[in-house]
């Protein structure tokens, strides 16, 4: 469920530590202005990519938001590759006029996503503790709704799944997982839809990893080092 629900984190799946071929050297961050008042400094730079810029606190609200739903953070670079590859996903998705998701569809991302913690007290106490407002997890949500639709609309026509396939996850991963857990193991025609959406899910996902290395290969990104003065 969480996964379904949160692209990113799907883009966070796609970017596969494993996979990943690093992004460029950090470079020294430029100085920031201070407000009029000289207390407050504007928000700094993160990364630069193409004449575009990731902010300090969009690395801090992604991981902010990866610590209330998986209790943990990645890294700084780990946070700006996915701020990238959602750069280049709505980029590409903005080009193409996609509609963006209804606040009905927010919402009921929101509800499923409190309901996967022990009670709505438990998700205000992990909410109030990463230090996200609702409105916040709300803009988040949404825009994860937004980039997640986009990639399965571009590459679900090319994801291709057979017969051979289905059978193969049943036997191979389907029936040995449930057997491990005791449970019964019904009829593969009982599951087949549902294997079968695994499956495109799967191929979407490795289609999409492709092209996101393929495009940020093509970019240039430029890694602003963390904790250099303003």
């Amino acid at each position: 469920m969480r996964r379904a629900t949160l692209i990113l984190a799907l883009l966070a799946c796609l970017a596969d530590p494993a996979a990943s071929r690093g992004l460029p050297r950090p470079i020294p961050a430029q100085s920031a202005p201070a407000s009029a008042a000289g207390a407050q400094p504007i928000d700094g730079i993160a990364a630069r990519i193409e004449d575009d810029i990731l902010t300090d606190s969009e690395v801090r609200e992604l991981a902010a938001f990866q610590m209330l739903v998986d209790g943990r953070s990645k890294s700084r670079d780990e946070v700006i590759r996915e701020l990238s590859d959602q750069w280049i996903v709505r980029g590409e998705a903005d080009a193409s006029k996609y509609p963006q998701p209804t606040a009905q569809d927010v919402d009921r991302a929101y509800k499923q996503l409190v309901d996967q913690f022990s009670s709505p007290q438990e998700f205000e106490k992990r909410r109030v503790g990463a230090g996200l407002s609702e409105a916040a997890v709300h803009r988040m949500l949404s825009q994860q709704l937004y980039l997640s639709r986009f990639l399965d609309y571009r590459f679900r026509p090319a994801a291709q799944v057979d017969e051979k396939q289905i059978q193969a996850y049943y036997d191979d991963e389907f029936a040995p997982q449930l057997k491990a857990r005791g449970e019964k193991v019904p009829p593969i025609d009982d599951v087949e839809d549902t294997i079968r959406e695994v499956l495109i899910q799967r191929d979407i996902d490795t289609l999409a990893r492709q092209w996101l290395d393929d495009t940020r290969n093509r970019l240039k990104i430029d890694i602003v080092a963390d904790g250099e003065a303003p």
